[in-house]
């Protein structure tokens, strides 16, 4: 084995490729082959979106565990250990099975120089094809036609919600998001869009390559009766749902595509009502509104683009608070920082800007600046990092009062670091 323990082998992989990022599939797809992992013995769901992705993945693997079945999950980015991207019947990777799986691709792959992403994509597919799944869920990690995940071809392919970002690599529109984000339909086999309004590009390219297309609203969709929700598709109607367990309204349209999902897996994994209703009462998903116990309260949301922090604000809307309501927010320097402030201004009393001490990280003045040049009406304090401002806002607020964690993975795991 080239290294004895996973850092050593994740610090190398950042080495491997001289770009971070390098879209493309033709370097991994032939160490793919050489590995002869082409065509995998299960089906593969692949899921796509802005937003709702991991939310999706995670109502995805908890029914159908529910149920029984072996499944097979492949995430990014993680928040305290990459072990977290890849679960085998919900279990967290150990991480000496993922080192000999990091082996094993560094073995296939010669002198073909892989991006970290692209590696680590590489062996989760390898450690799924020795362990006896009944499904393999993938989550796209940017965009969805040139990214490594599309390596396989999805029996199944969810797009969740169509929104800015990463524009210098997937574009500046919705349009031409969309298109990438359709990259990962296949001909002949269900594509499913769990956004209420597609770009026209996406539903062109669903009939360009000849998949059938299942659209929020049109082919299914959902209603709320009360404290329960109904869904309905052209051959099966649910009904006395309840909610998900994830929090935020906007949950129930990610669930309805999660559900359409399952109706077009039902012939190889049928599902009782009673799975249903168990997965979406079980599921949890760490830093996405995740409410922790005690006071002040405090909430950690990994949003970090405007789509995302105008969820956040509506979810935040509808659960008022008695005391102020303290922001603590960090992010990478490349996002739309100006717009996450623009949708969270009117949700904000208190605002504690923080560096972030990573590749990418802006800096607490880059935040400041931005709040001030948007005329935030609410005090701003800075600090350097993320820690030093949780911890402060943490001891200095009120029982009443709401702490609000959020602008990047990054942001919620430094957080998160202080509550172990």
């Amino acid at each position: 084995m080239r290294f004895n323990s996973l850092n050593e082998w994740l610090a190398w992989q950042e080495t491997l490729h001289p770009s971070a990022i390098e879209l493309g599939l033709d370097r991994a797809r032939s160490v793919l082959q050489r590995m002869g992992l082409e065509h995998p013995p299960f089906p593969v769901v692949t899921v796509a979106g802005t937003n709702g992705k991991g939310s999706s993945v995670a109502m995805l693997e908890t029914i159908l565990r529910s149920a029984g079945y072996r499944t097979g999950v492949y995430t990014s980015p993680h928040l305290l250990r990459y072990t977290e991207r890849i679960r085998i019947y919900t279990e967290e990777i150990d991480a000496g099975n993922l080192c000999s799986a990091f082996e094993r691709v560094d073995q296939a792959r010669g002198e073909t120089s892989l991006t970290y992403f692209e590696f680590g994509t590489l062996a989760a597919i390898d450690i799924f094809a020795g362990s006896r799944l009944d499904v393999a869920i993938m989550e796209v990690g940017m965009g969805g036609r040139l990214d490594a995940v599309n390596l396989l071809d999805a029996d199944i392919a969810l797009v969740t919600s169509i929104g800015i970002d990463h524009a210098e690599w997937l574009g500046d529109t919705r349009e031409k998001i969309a298109f990438e984000k359709a990259g990962i339909f296949r001909p002949a086999r269900p594509a499913i869009c769990g956004d209420p309004d597609p770009p026209q590009t996406l539903i062109d390219h669903a009939a360009a390559i000849g998949a059938p297309l299942y659209r929020l609203g049109h082919e299914f969709g959902y209603q709320v009766e009360g404290s329960s929700w109904s869904w309905w598709s052209q051959a099966r109607r649910r009904t006395a749902l309840p909610h998900p367990a994830l929090r935020g309204a906007f949950q129930l349209q990610n669930a309805a595509a999660v559900l359409m999902v399952l109706e077009l897996l039902d012939d190889f994994l049928p599902l009782s009502q009673q799975d249903v209703r168990e997965g979406l009462t079980t599921v949890s998903l760490p830093g996405r509104f995740q409410v922790l116990p005690g006071l002040p309260l405090r909430i950690f949301d990994v949003a970090h683009n405007p789509h995302g922090a105008q969820v956040l604000a509506q979810t935040l809307g509808s659960q008022p608070c008695a005391g102020k309501t303290h922001a603590v927010m960090a992010m990478l320097a490349d996002k739309d920082i100006a717009g996450v402030v623009a949708a969270m201004r009117e949700m904000v009393d208190v605002w504690h800007a923080a560096g972030l001490s990573v590749g990418r990280g802006a800096s607490a003045a880059r935040v400041v600046e931005t709040l001030q040049a948007a005329g935030v009406p609410a005090p701003i304090h800075a600090y350097n990092d993320v820690a030093t401002a949780y911890a402060q806002v943490v001891a200095s607020a009120q029982p009443a009062d709401r702490i609000v964690v959020f602008g990047s993975f990054y942001t919620v795991a430094e957080a998160m670091r202080q509550e172990v």
